[in-house]
């Protein structure tokens, strides 16, 4: 599907940035088609697959004075061994024109629209069904990628540092993480990730979106409970709290006495993750990944599901 959300993100940082997605496969082929890299001047992100072909369209982005739609035979002309050919569509964005982009299906290509993306246009905004990205006619086609959903982590400790490391790949999440200094981060953030340094985190609370998804492993137990009780107080999708069960008895004891009844306490998940996996960050996250991962494709919205 089309990121336009990360689009506008990679504009809003680096500018001028080419989208390179491949339109069309012929035969064996490393990616499928809709499978895209974003690339600027000094950088780039996402993968098209397949090494020689990669680096060779990366290199030619960063030269491209206008939109282009090129075929490429893998064997002959990069030198792989798939025996297949793509067409590549290279598309010059700058802030203004990604953020021009439609919100549900994107169609573009030279010349009067074709009857044949009139009609898949036409289905799509008509019955809610996103159409398969595909080039038509020599339009390229691309269902929008769903509003990504939020994730937000608290605490830069050592599990918090293994959960953005497991999560700030997973496809469709934007994480923010949360932690008292900025000194307590660690110094490569992903690209991906939002850092935000505060030193009462819990008065970021309101701030999140309300069907955000909370993760809370801070150093202070002070501090945990003053984020469960904030977000509580809020509104969330999902809440998960580090700790013991003889933690979370407490927990519920003192959120109780802040005025929460039995029902809103037990919308907060303690403990996280999986304990057959054991105890080392890095087994936590996956754990703590997994369940996210069952969660949100629950809830994939209805054009989604029907496409």
């Amino acid at each position: 599907m089309f990121d336009r959300a990360g689009l506008i993100a990679a504009c809003e940082a680096h500018g001028r940035v080419i989208r390179v997605v491949v339109a069309a496969v012929h035969g064996s082929t490393p990616r499928e088609v809709g499978a895209a890299m974003l690339v600027w001047a000094d950088g780039q992100s996402g993968t098209i697959g397949g090494g020689a072909l990669e680096y060779q369209l990366a290199k030619s982005a960063r030269h491209l004075h206008k939109d282009s739609l090129s075929r490429h035979a893998l064997g002959p002309d990069m030198g792989q061994c798939c025996g297949g050919a793509v067409e590549v569509l290279s598309e010059i964005y700058d802030l203004k024109r990604a953020q021009a982009l439609p919100e549900d299906v994107i169609a573009r290509g030279s010349g009067d629209m074709p009857l044949g993306v009139t009609r898949l246009l036409r289905t799509a905004r008509g019955q809610g069904t996103l159409p398969l990205a595909q080039l038509v006619d020599g339009w390229m086609v691309e269902p929008v990628a769903a509003t990504p959903h939020h994730l937000w982590i608290w605490g830069a400790g050592h599990v918090g540092r293994a959960l953005v490391d497991v999560v700030h790949k997973m496809p469709g999440v934007a994480v923010t993480w949360v932690d008292t200094a900025p000194d307590r981060f660690p110094a490569d953030i992903p690209q991906a990730v939002t850092c935000v340094p505060a030193a009462d985190p819990a008065v970021l609370a309101p701030h999140a979106p309300r069907d955000a998804h909370h993760l809370i492993l801070t150093y202070s137990h002070d501090l945990d409970l003053a984020l469960c009780h904030a977000l509580l107080s809020h509104s969330f999708d999902t809440c998960g709290l580090i700790g013991s069960a003889t933690k979370w008895a407490r927990f519920r004891k003192r959120l109780a006495a802040l005025g929460h009844t039995p029902a809103q306490i037990a919308r907060i998940t303690c403990p996280i993750g999986d304990p057959a996996l054991g105890k080392h960050p890095h087994m936590i996250a996956v754990g703590v990944a997994h369940r996210l991962a069952l969660s949100l494709q629950s809830e994939k919205r209805p054009m989604e599901r029907r496409a």
